[in-house]
């Protein structure tokens, strides 16, 4: 299916790996040119090289932490007229609520809640203005499910669920998109975090534990980066612009629910 949105400028916040490179990789063969981002430079580099030489896009490389204002400036002046913004940034690590600190309660909330808003807000009134703009959020199946050892992430991502869902509404007339993908269990370095986490907690191997959440998913295996991607990008396309203040879980079914 063509997407329609060749040529179109994207933001992809912490795409040199996992999920968000899936993203980029997605709107680069779908004919993007993109800013690419990630806190390791050496890591960054070659992955924004592998999709120049791929896709033939023009990809921008703005290396650091999102999170850092600095270089949330440096992501805006690479793409002044921004028509796609993927937000993704690494959550709080597993760690008992009883052990949070107010200083790493304030940098989740930070990272997870108010660095997206910022972009957002940066944004925003361009794409209106243009009349074309697609926002999508990469939270966490946390925000409906809680993870036990990742409520500060759970917290800030619930939180930016609902700040964004009447801000939706207000500019979905003109032709501006905001919706959230919730992964679920991914081939990606966070589940095995998670994995590694839930193993220690249960007294089992890696091993073990891997093969049992393999087995509690309904598509009876993790989900890939491949195919995250492929759904942002549809999200992103033309066809997705009756699609706004959604959350789309992408999880092989785990989450049971009707509705």
């Amino acid at each position: 299916m063509e997407l329609g949105i060749r040529g179109r400028k994207a933001i992809v916040c912490a795409s040199s790996r996992g999920l968000g490179l899936g993203c980029a990789t997605a709107l680069a063969e779908a004919g993007c040119d993109l800013v690419m981002n990630g806190r390791n430079a050496e890591v960054l580099a070659a992955a924004a090289a592998k999709l120049r030489s791929t896709y033939g896009v023009n990809v921008t490389e703005v290396p650091g932490d999102v999170s850092d204002p600095a270089v949330r400036e440096q992501l805006l002046a690479a793409a002044p007229a921004t028509d796609i913004l993927v937000n993704n940034n690494g959550g709080p690590p597993f760690r008992d609520f009883r052990e949070l600190t107010r200083e790493a309660m304030l940098a989740g909330v930070n990272n997870n809640m108010i660095t997206p808003i910022e972009l957002i807000k940066a944004v925003i009134d361009g794409m209106t203005e243009r009349g074309f703009g697609r926002i999508v959020n990469i939270t966490s199946m946390s925000v409906y499910q809680p993870i036990p050892g990742l409520d500060l992430s759970s917290g800030a991502r619930a939180g930016l669920t609902a700040f964004l869902a009447g801000i939706a509404r207000t500019v979905a007339d003109k032709n501006v998109t905001i919706n959230h993908i919730l992964p679920g269990k991914f081939d990606t370095d966070r589940i095995r975090t998670s994995i590694e986490f839930s193993a220690k907690k249960a007294g089992t191997t890696v091993e073990a534990e891997a093969e049992r959440q393999a087995k509690d998913i309904p598509a009876g295996r993790l989900g890939t980066a491949e195919e995250f991607g492929k759904v942002c990008a549809f999200l992103c396309s033309v066809h997705a612009g009756y699609i706004t203040g959604q959350s789309i879980r992408l999880d092989g079914g785990l989450f049971n629910s009707s509705f």
